[in-house]
């Protein structure tokens, strides 16, 4: 998940009325926690683990697995439909009814070598590394949010799975498909990308929508000729595609939930002749479900409408990968449960963000609608995909506590 549209935040502040008394036990175990948190923090940040490095990734999968091991999961290594990297399942089973799944993604944007400059670091109430919000934070409280609740003896559910995937800064294009078929089993998702640090949107908070991530595509064919020469027995698809460009530059802002920007474009390969081919490609966000098949049409409308350059030909492509994230009434009573857990903290706040225009795997994970679906329940952190990247100490105690009790409260349910 990555930059927000806007901080605005939704929701009253009003704690509902079923909201309950702190329970102390929790609490002190989530606090004797914290120390262990910044250690996996560390010992996380330090393998690098960008999207390209399967080595990298190879050793965050068998930390997480051993570690899920120690737990009592019964575990395993799922290779990826697409490539070689592997995600990590584990499974709990307790005594209860409460069919929960736990998800977070192990890989980072960045690349080789980005330690030697962006170093693991403490400054304050701030703990620095790549990729430690975004998302090892959410694998550290899953870990050890499920700890607590063990040395709580909390049994009372029926299974607790947990999914970590390789490939979620890039798509999730080998592992969406096991994220949308395992949560269609569950009663309950919880996805743990991090929320906005305090320091940027003041309080900490959990998401209610996250845009679905498409690519849109132009094709141009033309005819080349001697650039010099015959210029004029060409047909240039370069001149084309730009002109196809600027046509469609806004075009979506006509449809409602969703987003168009050009991001790439190529075409011709020597200076000294008329390119017979372009080819231009366009980051596409989405938020309802009709919005892609609205913005094609558009587009296909769009570039029929006129040409620049005669006998030329254009094609459209439109290929939506990760779906969008909504948490409808089932999800938003969740974060109303998440709120009240957290009012417990002494009346401490939980914002509603409405929207960001990264992507999510809680796309996938409620695709089936069968389960409920909450994201952002890692760190608060701030400086994702960026340099400086980092969480908040000051956070881990609250969103362990926010796991356990929402778990435990979930348990009760008939």
């Amino acid at each position: 998940m990555k930059k927000l549209f806007c901080l605005a935040l939704v929701g009253a502040l009003s704690v509902p009325s079923w909201a309950q008394k702190r329970d102390d036990a929790l609490f002190v175990a989530a606090q004797a926690a914290q120390p262990a948190v910044i250690d996996t923090l560390h010992k996380l940040v330090l393998i690098e683990s960008g999207s390209a490095n399967i080595m990298g990734l190879t050793q965050v999968a068998d930390y997480a697995q051993a570690r899920l091991q120690a737990l009592g999961a019964k575990t395993e290594h799922i290779k990826t439909s697409n490539s070689d990297r592997v995600m990590v399942k584990g499974v709990l089973t307790g005594k209860g009814r409460l069919k929960a799944m736990l998800i977070a993604h192990m890989d980072t944007v960045y690349s080789d070598g980005i330690l030697a400059t962006q170093p693991y670091k403490q400054d304050g109430n701030r703990l620095y590394g790549p990729g430690i919000a975004d998302d090892k934070g959410g694998i550290a409280v899953i870990l050890h949010a499920l700890a607590v609740l063990q040395s709580q003896g909390w049994n009372d559910f029926a299974t607790l799975t947990v999914l970590f995937n390789p490939d979620e800064e890039i798509g999730s294009a080998g592992s969406g498909a096991l994220i949308q078929s395992l949560a269609a089993e569950h009663d309950v998702v919880l996805s743990y990308e991090p929320t906005a640090a305090k320091s940027v949107a003041k309080v900490e908070g959990v998401l209610l929508s996250a845009a679905g991530v498409g690519e849109a595509r132009l094709e141009v064919k033309g005819k080349a000729s001697h650039a010099g020469a015959a210029p004029e027995e060409g047909r240039n698809a370069l001149i084309e595609l730009s002109h196809q460009m600027l046509a469609t530059e806004h075009i979506a802002k006509g449809i409602a939930g969703a987003q168009l920007n050009w991001t790439h474009a190529q075409g011709g390969r020597v200076h000294n002749q008329i390119p017979e081919s372009a080819i231009a490609t366009a980051d596409v966000r989405l938020l309802k479900p009709d919005a892609a098949d609205k913005l094609k049409a558009a587009l296909v409308a769009k570039v029929q409408e006129s040409k620049r350059v005669p006998d030329t030909h254009v094609h459209v492509q439109l290929e939506v990968g990760r779906p969008p994230y909504v948490a409808g009434e089932r999800g938003m009573a969740l974060a109303q449960r998440a709120r009240a857990i957290y009012a417990e903290l002494d009346g401490r706040p939980l914002f509603f963000h409405p929207v960001t225009g990264g992507g999510t795997d809680a796309g996938f994970a409620s695709g089936s609608g069968k389960a409920a679906v909450l994201e952002s329940l890692g760190l608060a952190g701030w400086g994702f995909h960026a340099r400086d990247e980092y969480i908040e100490i000051d956070s881990i105690v609250p969103r362990l506590y926010l796991t356990a009790r929402l778990l435990q409260d979930l348990g009760k349910q008939p």
